[in-house]
């Protein structure tokens, strides 16, 4: 005759009973992540926070970096925005956007089609390798040496004479109407290569299937490129062009080497502004004003290009 007293599995357990030791232990899971994290938030409030929040403290400032501070309010934000020679340098960066956002991008689409297409093995290894050695070299060697190739007995200007095209040669960097074009090219090598290889990277991702129903319905490699593999590369696109633009509004090291601002204010950008402001003019609190502003722009243009590119959960 079977017990009817329950068995030792049959005992109901409390449901209460674990959940307490569970919790302290998430809990003690918890403390352990943040100790870890620790660290790097205290490197980044300290070498990003705390300097960005004392930028805009000097930013309402009338100071020289030494002598008594003035508080001026936001008299430094209103002359950085109808000063016409700052209005102009702000706009030097918006046209090298051009070159060192949409030209890489565009070009290294459509490189890095040629590559997935043509280019396999050791072959497109080597021509990856080939076109990322510009994000290897400092950018101060590469302003360097882009400054002797465009100057006035420059490998460029050899290059046309050789051609019979003397009449076009020109000291490019110091010509008023050419030299931010010249510093445009050199940003556009120096991307170039971080856009294909990122753009490359996500073309390994796309299913192969979307292709061939592609070519099964007649597509020919334009309509692939277009309708394939464009719209797949949205997030990778969305990189591109985000890293690239910052890249235009925060230029500094090419065109300080590589032309210094000039000719005139040509090719003088908010980057090498806020430089000369600060350390050339003692003019501490118009300079952070400019870096600001420089900051809010940069969020105010790339803000809406994350959410655009970004990909929609499945």
């Amino acid at each position: 005759m079977a017990s009817s007293t329950p068995s030792r599995r049959e005992v109901a357990v409390p449901s209460d009973a674990p959940r307490a030791p569970r919790s302290r232990r998430v809990r003690g899971a918890r403390w352990v992540g943040w100790l870890f994290v620790l660290p790097a938030l205290v490197m980044y409030g300290t070498f990003v926070l705390v300097p960005l929040v004392m930028t805009v403290q000097y930013s309402t400032l009338r100071w020289n970096g030494v002598g008594p501070q003035k508080f001026k309010g936001i008299d430094n934000y209103v002359t950085v925005l109808t000063d016409p020679d700052l209005i102009a340098i702000i706009l030097n960066s918006f046209k090298l956007m051009v070159f060192f956002s949409f030209i890489p991008v565009v070009l290294g689409l459509l490189v890095a089609s040629v590559i997935r297409r043509v280019a396999t093995g050791p072959l497109g290894a080597t021509a990856r390798t080939v076109l990322f050695l510009p994000q290897v070299i400092p950018l101060v060697a590469a302003g360097i040496v882009w400054s002797w190739l465009l100057s006035t007995g420059g490998f460029v200007n050899q290059v046309l004479d050789a051609l019979g095209l003397g009449g076009i040669t020109r000291s490019w960097l110091a010509d008023f109407g050419l030299a931010l074009p010249a510093v445009g090219v050199i940003g556009a090598w120096v991307l170039l290569g971080l856009c294909t290889v990122l753009l490359l990277t996500g073309m390994s991702r796309i299913d192969v299937s979307l292709y061939e129903a592609a070519r099964i319905d007649g597509a020919t490699a334009w309509q692939e490129f277009r309708s394939v593999t464009v719209p797949s590369l949205r997030s990778e696109i969305g990189v591109c062009v985000t890293v690239t633009i910052i890249a235009a509004l925060a230029a500094f090291d090419i065109v300080y080497i590589s032309t210094g601002g000039g000719p005139g204010l040509a090719t003088m950008v908010p980057g090498l502004e806020i430089y000369r402001l600060a350390f050339a003019g003692r003019q501490v609190g118009l300079a952070s004003a400019l870096a600001v502003v420089l900051i809010i722009l940069v969020l105010v243009i790339v803000l809406p290009i994350q959410r655009l590119t970004r990909e929609e959960p499945a």
